[in-house]
């Protein structure tokens, strides 16, 4: 990916691109028909030159189309979250979140949601973070940050049905155990909201926090793991995820 130069004459990070790229991706899968280049700059407050090079790069990787000047989201947001082996998508992704996790010395997962699952896509540790266990990230939605941020952006019907298949059972003597306790967010507003946070609920010894993450229809989250000894960088990790990773990170998943 060719890096523009920003205001300041200095190249803006991955994680800057990342951001912008994710807007136009959210922006985008509004339209189902497509949408000119003009309508998500737009939407997405991105000056015109700036969209057009992003949208290039994103019809390259396949992660729009381009069809009689309309963009619409592209095949490979689709296969990068499907179970076909290791793809490009993926490798890219596995590659950022280390570079992430390496910023934050923090570890790092991508969690998404789909066919009625909170599923696990992919993790990365970092050094004195080592990755938690990942075992029960299904049933332990109600424990983990990631997965309490899931439940919060489900519907009233999606939350009880997983439910229903997975009681909130404690994991630790910390583990909520009432469903009306847990946090609830709106797929509308996600870039409002404050990070989702827990404390050995999930695993002793360890604390998370998780920021909610809304494409089109799908919803994740990203969240970030740290050893309690190292709890009290979580508030400063977390607004991090709450600024930059909030807007930026559905566009790593996609490989960007």
């Amino acid at each position: 990916m060719t890096h523009t130069v920003a205001a300041d004459g200095t190249a803006p990070t991955l994680i800057a691109s990342a951001q912008r790229a994710l807007r136009l991706l959210e922006a985008a899968a509004q339209y189902p028909k497509g949408a000119t280049a003009k309508q998500l700059a737009r939407d997405t407050g991105l000056a015109l030159g700036t969209a057009y090079h992003l949208l290039r790069t994103l019809v390259h990787d396949r992660y729009l189309e381009r069809r009689s000047g309309l963009y619409r989201t592209g095949p490979a947001v689709a296969g990068l979250l499907g179970n076909d082996g290791p793809s490009a998508g993926r490798a890219r992704l596995k590659a950022l979140l280390g570079t992430l996790a390496d910023e934050l010395s923090a570890a790092v997962y991508f969690t998404w949601y789909r066919h009625g699952e909170v599923e696990l896509i992919e993790a990365a540790e970092a050094p004195g973070a080592p990755l938690t266990d990942r075992r029960h990230w299904r049933s332990g939605a109600h424990a983990h940050a990631a997965g309490k941020t899931l439940l919060a952006l489900m519907t009233a019907e999606e939350r009880r049905n997983h439910l229903a298949r997975y009681p909130m059972v404690p994991f630790t003597p910390y583990t909520l155990r009432d469903p009306a306790h847990l946090p609830l967010l709106t797929r509308q507003g996600p870039r409002r909201a404050v990070p989702v946070t827990q404390f050995q609920e999930y695993v002793l010894g360890t604390a998370g926090a998780a920021v909610p993450i809304v494409a089109g229809s799908g919803i994740g989250a990203v969240s970030v793991s740290l050893p309690m000894a190292q709890a009290h960088r979580l508030a400063g990790i977390a607004a991090q995820l709450r600024t930059r990773l909030g807007d930026d990170f559905a566009a790593v998943a996609f490989g960007i």
